[in-house]
């Protein structure tokens, strides 16, 4: 089993379930731990694989409880900083589709430090770059890049998720894209949304948008499209492997319980790079995966409803 290291934030959400979709209408909040790369971090050791979390919190009552949610779910917590700033939040409202709306409160987050000597621990390993916060500028965004070069350097496999947030780059989606493009260029595997997949090929239609990414340097392309499954698209085939039929409560984290249910298959394998190669297995995992996501939205909360093992793959 190969280890997974989850790049990126690690914060609170206060989510206002069933007060509708307009966060300025919310009147009461219920903590949870959340940050998408945390989340795939916790879906992967849930499942039984080995994630390690590289971000920071702040070192106050809610960073404590940030990190003891990780180690609880039996993630490597060992390389987390804790930091002299308030923990980052994000505050989302939620409607009755599982639908969604953010405004985020930045913290420590930002002010991840590089340490060269993890360099040497991703050699033949996976890096998975979850990028909601990680390219805003400031000191993650230099540490991200660091790392992100260590794995091109290590032989490490490479996945890509922009984690696009509307709130976060408002004005600014030109920015977003343009940061995103070194690392689809490299990335052995891009997660998008359907939002993401238009917005960063600048095409609509899918098979073009497909085609504009892979041009661009991505190897694997999968598109989560919700209750219609995942469009996966690698070595000039394309295909959508349906999801499953569940009632939706929180879609918070389904997309991360679904790259983190690939990554864990993925990490089984003796190079996981083979994945590059083997279209009829990709498409094995992206359905394993597709019950990963399907289940999580079937709870509040992203960590806390992540599948067990069994339910993604008895």
């Amino acid at each position: 089993m190969k280890d997974v290291y989850c790049i990126g934030e690690l914060l609170i959400d206060f989510i206002a379930e069933n007060q509708g979709k307009d966060l300025s209408k919310a009147k009461e909040f219920t903590k949870k731990p959340g940050g998408a790369p945390a989340n795939v971090a916790c879906a992967i050791a849930k499942l039984g694989g080995s994630s390690k979390f590289i971000g920071s919190v702040g070192d106050d009552p809610f960073g404590h409880y940030l990190l003891n949610i990780l180690k609880e779910n039996n993630v490597d917590i060992t390389l987390a900083q804790k930091v002299r700033t308030f923990t980052t939040l994000a505050f989302v409202s939620i409607d009755e589709d599982g639908e969604r709306d953010f405004v985020f409160s930045r913290g420590a987050d930002i002010k991840l430090e590089y340490n060269p000597e993890v360099k040497k621990t991703f050699t033949n390993n996976i890096i998975h770059l979850g990028a909601a916060t990680a390219l805003l500028g400031g000191k993650l965004e230099k540490t991200y890049g660091h790392y992100f070069f260590d794995g091109l350097t290590q032989n490490t496999f490479i996945s890509f998720d922009p984690n696009f947030r509307a709130d976060l780059w408002r004005d600014e989606e030109e920015l977003f894209v343009k940061k995103c493009m070194p690392f689809i260029e490299k990335a052995d595997l891009c997660k998008f949304s359907l939002e993401e997949a238009q917005l960063l090929s600048r095409k609509e239609d899918l098979n073009e948008a497909c085609e504009v990414l892979h041009d661009l340097g991505a190897k694997i392309i999968t598109i989560t499209l919700g209750s219609e499954g995942t469009l996966v698209s690698a070595n000039q085939q394309k295909i959508t492997i349906p999801s499953i039929d569940v009632k939706p409560i929180d879609t918070t984290g389904a997309g991360d319980a679904f790259i983190g249910c690939l990554l864990y298959q993925i990490a089984t394998l003796k190079d996981p790079h083979e994945i590059l190669t083997d279209f009829e297995l990709l498409k094995e995992m992206v359905g394993k995966a597709n019950k990963a996501g399907a289940y999580t939205t079937t709870g509040y909360g992203a960590i806390s409803s992540l599948p067990e093992s069994s339910m993604v793959f008895d």
